[in-house]
């Protein structure tokens, strides 16, 4: 995904997403743990990727397994995907069991009201038969899930199989630093947790999880940002392909002297001389404004620092040493060297953050 294409007409801004690079990127974590099965989260439209292409091109590699945050997303999921085994992550929300069961849905349950709810339903069914659902039980993130003494006070009890329960769960809390100590209290936890549940499948690895021994991995990995092109290990070199690529038009190029501004508030002033070029992209479009005077973009291969503070629509960059600056060629803010991981360190945030806030604006290329 390289070369200096101009984007359409109409679009400001153009995003590519590799899908064989995703792909390659599912298959690379599953090799991790061969024994287990390997899943894929695709909450928050997949992670800014577009669920609509990402979840098939997932199926279509083998993947069966995926994971939501919320009802109406797991409801999207399943129009595509209608055999899959598809998980809602933030739980059941009140009054929403018979929207589960009627898209056949599997609620992650994270206290003993959601259990007993679901379980109830279950009851009242007629026939009477559970549908499938996880047990999320809370290692140490404290955020969602069943306290580990609450979760073991349930085994052999018989809500969880009324309940329909195939699947035990726990979320790691720092596993992209395979040396905090956080990480073997957690995989001590949690097998405690597994062995008073025999016949159920469990799950605890996460992108980075995958990395991490085996005490991590167990049935079921659970990888989202990873499969995305994030690095799941921090400081070392990213195994994972780069699956998208952001490229914006250069609308205008000019030159300013010495002492002049540019942007609002008038927050850079020229050193010297410079040449500076306007992109058709901006905060709208979900590149965050925190990157103004810290990131950078590639124009003809040559890093370009953002002058100014980015606008809703607008990004300034001074193009001095960018010989191939000129209207209507193109400038790259994600892809190349500028890795998802390394464009939000330069915002000040995550790659997460600059994935999952890819805006909708941009004309969408979808690669195989």
């Amino acid at each position: 995904m390289s070369g200096d294409n101009p984007v359409p007409t109409g679009h400001g801004a153009r995003l590519t997403v590799d899908l064989a690079a995703l792909v390659a990127n599912w298959r690379t974590l599953a090799a991790h743990a061969p024994r287990a099965e390997c899943g894929a989260v695709v909450k928050a439209d997949a992670y800014g990727c577009g669920l609509s292409a990402v979840a098939p091109a997932l199926w279509r590699a083998g993947c069966r397994t995926f994971f939501v945050a919320h009802l109406s997303e797991g409801i999207a999921a399943r129009r595509l995907l209608p055999e899959a085994a598809i998980y809602v992550l933030n739980g059941l929300p009140p009054d929403s069991v018979e929207a589960f069961r009627a898209h056949g849905l599997r609620p992650v349950l994270g206290d003993r009201n959601e259990l007993f709810e679901w379980a109830a339903a279950a009851d009242g069914a007629v026939p009477a038969a559970p549908h499938p659902a996880a047990l999320h039980v809370d290692t140490g993130m404290n955020r969602l899930g069943l306290p580990v003494a609450e979760a073991l006070a349930l085994a052999g009890d018989p809500v969880i199989a009324r309940a329909g329960i195939d699947l035990v769960m726990s979320h790691l809390v720092s596993a992209e630093q395979p040396d905090d100590p956080l990480n073997a209290r957690q995989a001590a936890d949690f097998r405690r947790v597994r062995a008073a549940f025999p016949g159920l499948r469990a799950s605890l690895a996460n992108s980075s999880g995958t990395c991490l021994a085996d005490a991590a991995r167990h049935d079921l990995l659970r990888p989202g940002y990873a499969l995305f092109g994030g690095n799941p290990e921090p400081g070392r070199p990213n195994p994972m392909r780069p699956v998208v690529r952001l490229e914006a038009t250069i609308l205008q190029v000019r030159t300013v002297a010495a002492g002049e501004s540019c942007g609002y508030n008038a927050r850079w002033q020229a050193p010297a001389p410079r040449r500076l070029a306007t992109l058709s992209l901006g905060y709208a479009d979900g590149y965050p404004r925190s990157a103004s005077n810290s990131g950078h973009a590639l124009v003809g291969g040559v890093p370009c620092p953002i002058v100014g503070l980015i606008s809703m629509d607008l990004i300034i960059l001074d193009v001095t040493e960018a010989p191939d600056a000129r209207r209507g060629g193109t400038a790259t803010l994600i892809g190349d060297s500028l890795d998802i991981d390394s464009v939000g360190r330069a915002a000040g945030t995550i790659g997460y953050e600059i994935l999952t806030g890819l805006g909708s604006r941009y004309v969408r290329t979808y690669v195989e």
